[in-house]
């Protein structure tokens, strides 16, 4: 509101918020610290689970930042930022969300230590873009490159991913099942190899033990066999990809038959057989045994295809009919007409076998599959989720090793390495943009800090010692939390894929940055029914003044 010849000018309407300058800056660092330390404590393999409950008391439990902050029902602006960093990291490298956030909150706690000194968030900003390109330059520098045919290393990448994990006891077992996975469906190009995770399906079923999972060399689908009295099981089977019905189509406009006599219906009931019949002919006739159908199939054209003695599913999705043309060689096929020979796909074996109570298609045994299944089995749901969790990042980061070819060490061995040598880097860059960048590597330390933290060891007394132990040893040098010491994390196989260390170094920065370049927060007033849901904010925040996370 302003004043104009003694007049108010109302500019915002009543109920709005505005926070201006530092207030904002503090409540937006303040929101956004609360994420990382919410997340902080499931770092490393000693982390700690969460178990969050949803509105309808659905219940997860993990340490899987990405899953933890996708689940939380956050209401401030800062914090929804804060999952952003989460969910790019997850999708660009799929593991490391957790470091990626505990960063982002360390480097804006780093900031308001030089907001408090006088220093403008311009100058601090832009000694973190110097301090995180220059990172991403040690990093580069510092990566080991390594053969992405070597299965030992795609292990061990693999192993690291799922420790600390629920999952971890079965890790060999699950690492296994995620390198086999990755190696299957990579194509190799010119330039190295191309993997496409949307290749690799997991399918998930309560019942038995982990030790039960497995991974089949083609295709397995949620569905059954469409008549009772089609085979079961088929071997060398012939497989045809159709997506469109095995119905009689209709007309595409509104049409009226008039039939004035019972000759008449009979003939339009027997061109209806005829057709269906012609369609199935034709599957019997190019040498199909088994037949996917994208769509439905009329009861006469199951019972043909049942006399004739072909499995058939129907209302298979259009992401299974894909894998099973890439796992099988068959192509899709539109209209049943133009399907010929050339067109089947070939599996060892089809079968319809029942796990956990329900029927499901095996096409398994396909000769050079370029889509495989993983299929998850667990004592209890939630077991079969948090696997399935651990079993996605360990083929995500198979995936960026296989891509990319370059590892680092693990165990906070990284950030130590960074944090030296930007320590260093500050003293070329001079001015009170080194100030800015000695906080960058001064936050960095918060990852083995935390680590340290996470296995109930003293943080100061591990870092002081592996700090000394990575300058002598060299930078491969990290936090063993299983001994409590100094380690080489490369000896140990404790590794990384270097895309996971430099994305969750330029997410973490970005999302810090945007934040503290923030100096106006203008929030509307919440509609009642949402302040009633949340618990209306002070000035109707929606979240801002008390912190609502709405956990």
């Amino acid at each position: 509101m302003a004043q104009l010849s003694g007049q108010p000018v109302v500019i915002l309407p009543e109920g709005t918020q505005r926070y201006v300058g530092k207030d904002a800056q503090r409540l937006n660092i303040l929101a956004a610290r609360i994420i990382a330390e919410t997340v902080r404590t499931t770092l490393g393999p000693k982390g700690m689970d969460k178990m969050l409950v949803d509105s309808l008391g659905d219940v997860v439990i993990t340490n899987d930042g990405a899953t933890i902050l996708d689940k939380i029902d956050l209401q401030h602006p800062a914090a929804k930022m804060m999952v952003e960093v989460a969910k790019t990291q997850d999708k660009e490298a799929g593991d490391g969300t957790t470091t990626a956030v505990v960063i982002a909150g360390e480097l804006l706690r780093k900031a308001e230590e030089l907001l408090d000194q006088n220093i403008h968030p311009s100058v601090i900003v832009k000694g973190y873009t110097l301090a995180a390109e220059k990172a991403q330059e040690i990093l580069d520098k510092m990566a080991v490159k390594v053969d992405p045919e070597d299965e030992e290393t795609l292990l061990k990448i693999a192993m690291t991913s799922i420790t600390g994990k629920n999952a971890e006891s079965h890790r060999e077992l699950l690492a296994r099942l995620a390198v086999e996975a990755v190696r299957q469906v990579a194509e190799k190009t010119e330039e190295g190899y191309e993997v496409d995770i949307d290749n690799i399906k997991i399918e998930k079923k309560p019942g038995e033990s982990v030790e039960e999972s497995e991974l089949i060399r083609g295709v397995v689908i949620d569905k059954e066999v469409v008549h009772p009295r089609m085979p079961k099981r088929v071997e060398n089977a012939k497989i045809a990809l159709i997506n469109e019905a095995l119905e009689v189509k209709k007309t595409e406009t509104d049409s009226k038959i008039n039939i004035t006599s019972p000759d008449q219906l009979q003939a339009f009931l027997e061109q209806e057989e005829r057709m269906l019949r012609e369609m199935v002919d034709k599957i019997k006739e190019v040498g199909a045994n088994v037949v996917f159908v994208q769509k439905g199939i009329d009861d006469l054209a199951q019972h043909y295809l049942a006399k004739y003695g072909i499995m058939a599913v129907r209302r298979v999705k259009k992401s299974d009919m894909e894998k099973l043309a890439k796992a099988t060689g068959a192509k899709i096929v539109t209209n049943v007409k133009d399907l010929t020979s050339e067109d089947l796909g070939e599996a060892e074996l089809v079968e319809q076998r029942k796990v956990a109570g329900e029927n499901m298609i095996f096409v398994e045994g396909c000769r050079n599959p370029k889509a495989v299944t993983i299929l998850i089995r667990g004592g209890t749901e939630h077991v079969v989720d948090e696997v399935e969790r651990a079993l996605e990042d360990a083929v995500k980061v198979t995936k960026d090793v296989m891509e990319d070819g370059a590892i680092l060490p693990a165990g906070g061995a990284p950030e130590i390495e960074l944090a030296i040598k930007l320590d260093e880097y500050a003293k070329a860059v001079g001015g009170k943009e080194a100030l800015a960048v000695e906080a960058f590597a001064e936050a960095l330390r918060i990852i083995p800090r935390t680590l340290a933290e996470n296995a109930g060891l003293d943080p100061i007394d591990t870092m002081v010692r592996v700090v000394a132990a990575h300058k002598e040893r060299g930078p491969s040098v990290g936090v063993d939390v299983f001994e409590g010491e100094p380690a080489d994390m490369l000896e140990r196989g404790v590794i990384a894929p270097l895309r996971v260390v430099k994305q969750a170094i330029k997410s973490a920065s970005e999302a810090a940055i945007m934040i503290l370049r923030i100096d106006d927060v203008i929030a509307a007033k919440a509609s009642k029914s949402e302040g009633k849901q949340g618990g209306e904010m002070p000035g109707g925040m929606g979240g801002m003044g008390g912190m609502n996370m709405g956990m």
